[in-house]
Formats: C-alpha cells, structure tokens, sequence
C-alpha cells in the first residue's frame, strides 16, 4: 500500500533528472573564438614589442659579425692505397681492406705528431692544441679517401697549412706505416674565396626567429602584468556582470586630476 507514492516519487525524480539542461555544444567553441580573439587583441596592444625586439637582436647579430675576425678554410684530400712493393695477399689490397684502413689513417691525421710537424715547419705560433681545434678530419664513406680541413684568418695561410699537413702526413705514414700502406695528396688545397666565418646572412635568420618568439613571449608577459581594464567588454568578462552604461570622462575631470 505504501510501495506507490515511493514508485511514483523515485519515477518522478527520475524523470527530473532525465531532463536537467546540457551545457550547449557550442560553449566550447565560443571559448575558443574568445580565446583566439584574445590573442590577438594582445598582439595587436603590444605589436611594438613583437617588432621591436626582432629588430635590436638583428642589431646585434650584424654589429657582432662585423666586429668579427673573417676566417677562411681550405681543404685537400687525401687517398689511401697500396704500394706497388706490397703484395696481393695483403688485406691492404682489397678495396674493402682499404676502406676499414681509411678510417684509422683518418684518426691518424688528428694526432699530436703531425700538429707539432706542421707548427714547426710552418712556424706558426700556436700549440698543437690549438692547431688540432682549427682542424677537422673526415673520412669519406665507402671510399678510400679522407678530407682535411683547415681554418685560419687568411686564405693564403690556410691554403699553405692544409697542404702542408698532406705532406707532413705522407711522409710520416711512409716512415712509420708499412711499405705496404701510401697515403697520397690527391687533391691539393684550393685557395678559398669566401670566409666561412662569420656568416651575417645565417645571423639575421637566426636573430629574427629568435627575436620574434622573444617578441611574443614579453608581449604576453607584459598583458599578463598589466592589471588595468581596457574595454567595457574587458570589465564585463572579468566581473561577471553586464554593463548598464558607461560614464565619459570630462575635459574638467581631467584637469583637476592634472592639478592633484
């Protein structure tokens, strides 16, 4: 007898919560139109921010690549082979033989000796510490040659040391390496035209990406610090309360806050 008014209340507060209203589907969306909308509200309040930080970095990186020193670098290459007194039952005249010699001659090229060798005929004034730095050894792969590089602050001077270190490496491969290893100056060093160092193009790009992220970034920080209201839209979204009028400020107004 008392089991209907139970039905009937949980069939009811069933049916209630069946028809609870659903937050529209496009409350979401608005959020990210607003979202978009504000970004681009602070973009457009802070543009000077945006283009003025780009522009002093590339300021910079042109100042600082003018200041610098121009460094030039030569390059030869250098072939490792066989003797004609070695025999063909040496691993050294297979070509694979060769390839997996090329790159311990490679490593050789990059060694304290051959650097005090080349600092002393050449008389240059620097440690083989420093020479080795200036340096750069790659082997070429799946080939029997190795390619040196050398990087000083004239073309004339880098020419002659890369050249140098080819013949100071030979001579030193064919006092110590069995007569069965040659290592042979296949392509001279050429005198190069252009400094590779430094590289105002590359710096202008690089300044620009970067300035131009540090930009958006200070742009943002900067909004984010300010804490004025801007706009009556900008007080009715912070306040939760829709605007009923605005009060326009006075010529009078103005002077008297002037005054204090």
């Amino acid at each position: 007898m008392h089991g209907g008014p139970l039905n009937g209340g949980a069939h009811t507060s069933a049916m209630g919560m069946g028809h609870q209203p659903s937050a529209p589907a496009e409350t979401s969306q608005d959020e990210y139109l607003f979202s978009l909308e504000a970004i681009f509200r602070v973009i457009r309040r802070r543009l000077w921010v945006i283009v003025l930080v780009p522009l002093l970095l590339t300021g910079a990186a042109v100042g600082y690549s003018l200041y610098q020193t121009p460094t030039y670098e030569a390059s030869i290459k250098i072939m490792i082979g066989q003797s004609q007194e070695s025999g063909s039952a040496d691993l050294s005249s297979e070509v694979l033989g060769l390839q997996q010699l090329t790159q311990t001659m490679a490593a050789a090229v990059n060694t304290r000796p051959v650097a005090e060798t080349v600092i002393e005929r050449q008389d240059l004034r620097e440690s083989p510490k420093e020479f080795l730095e200036h340096m750069s050894v790659s082997p070429i792969a799946n080939t029997q040659f190795i390619e040196v590089s050398y990087i000083a602050d004239s073309p004339q001077q880098a020419q002659r040391i890369a050249n140098e270190i080819g013949r100071t490496f030979s001579e030193r491969v064919a006092t110590v390496i069995p007569s069965s290893v040659s290592a042979t100056v296949w392509e001279p060093a050429a005198l190069p035209r252009d400094p590779v160092s430094p590289d105002p193009m590359r710096s202008v790009i690089i300044a620009l990406m970067l300035g131009t992220i540090l930009g958006l970034g200070l742009a943002f920080l900067l909004d984010r610090a300010d804490d004025s209201w801007r706009s009556p839209d900008e007080v009715e979204q912070v306040s939760g309360v829709p605007n009923i009028g605005l009060i326009p400020s006075s010529e009078a107004s103005r002077t008297r806050n002037g005054r204090r």
